[in-house]
């Protein structure tokens, strides 16, 4: 009974240690905001201020990941300073948001 339990103990520690690891990540994407994600609405502005006209009404910032969007948090002024740019960012992620720990723009150029 005692290996049983140890062992039962042993797995959940081994679980939580790589769930753990897993949650900190580095990503690069575009900045963008979870409304529109990478297809931004308004047509007649550039992609950062659509960006930050759906931020004034109340959307997220985001980054877009490829086909996937990712809730930021974090420094709103500093998403705002690089919206529609590329950046790499670090922090930590849990299911589809990204706590920012930090934020560098990238070389790589693009636009959602």
């Amino acid at each position: 009974m005692k290996i049983s339990s140890l062992s039962v103990v042993y797995s959940v520690l081994l679980i939580a240690s790589t769930a753990f690891a897993e949650s900190s990540t580095t990503v690069t994407g575009v900045i963008s905001e979870s409304m529109c994600g990478a297809h931004h609405m308004m047509k007649d502005v550039s992609a950062a201020q659509c960006i930050r006209v759906c931020v004034k009404q109340g959307s997220d910032f985001a980054l877009v990941v490829g086909d996937k969007v990712y809730t930021l948090k974090g420094d709103k002024a500093q998403f705002d300073r690089l919206a529609g740019q590329t950046v790499t960012i670090k922090g930590s992620m849990s299911g589809s948001t990204i706590n920012v720990s930090a934020l560098e723009p990238s070389k790589e150029k693009g636009r959602p």
